[in-house]
């Protein structure tokens, strides 16, 4: 008998949830079938209805890393009901301030993302999914940008694209430091880091 729509996408959601807590605590190297799999309790055969391969298992970890960092809790689009920061160049701060591993949660979505990196980078496909989000990341920067040049925050003759795209390598490079170093990157260091990085912009 085929299962009901129902119990496929409880059951889905199920192994969702396996790929996340073997994600958690063990990383893209830890992540295998026969893994995800045991925290499951459940046997591989099961397993490969969703994923026939560990590409396919890859490729679901990455959509699944990338929901759950947009469902996160954010200073730049609360969804608890708070106003949002002003337009402008508090609004491109907290959007910034949102990528950065400021505190336990946001460390440990950062360590999978780099993580998920080196698996990225050895397929195609892999990496053309992760330039597609950074990609939009950008173009959601440069949106916040160019409301900072319209309020006269930013210099207006500045290209908004390249600003967004010099915050955005800036922040990376930032989440790399902090998480290779954390004693030396606390959480205030990192902010006053980016206030400083803002405030060059804004000379």
């Amino acid at each position: 008998m085929t299962p009901a729509r129902g119990d496929h996408e409880a059951r889905r959601s199920d192994v969702s949830e396996g790929v996340w807590r073997v994600l958690s605590s063990r990383g893209f190297e830890g992540l295998t079938l026969r893994a995800v799999a045991a925290e499951l309790g459940a046997s591989t055969g099961m397993l490969t209805h969703y994923f026939p391969n560990k590409r396919a298992l890859l490729s679901h970890a990455l959509e699944e890393l990338d929901r759950r960092s947009g469902a996160r809790p954010r200073r730049a689009a609360p969804a608890d009901g708070s106003p949002p920061p002003p337009a402008g160049l508090p609004r491109l701060r907290a959007a910034l301030l949102d990528v950065l591993p400021l505190d336990g949660d946001s460390a440990a979505g950062n360590r999978i993302w780099v993580g998920s990196w080196d698996h990225a980078l050895a397929d195609p496909e892999l990496a053309a999914a992760h330039a597609g989000r950074y990609a939009r990341s950008r173009v959601a920067l440069t949106a916040l940008v160019a409301d900072a040049q319209r309020l006269g925050e930013l210099p207006a003759q500045a290209d908004p694209a390249e600003l967004a795209a010099g915050a955005q390598a800036f922040v990376l490079g930032l989440v790399v430091q902090a998480l290779f170093a954390p004693e030396e990157f606390p959480a205030e260091r990192q902010t006053a880091l980016l206030d400083a990085y803002l405030a060059g912009l804004t000379g």
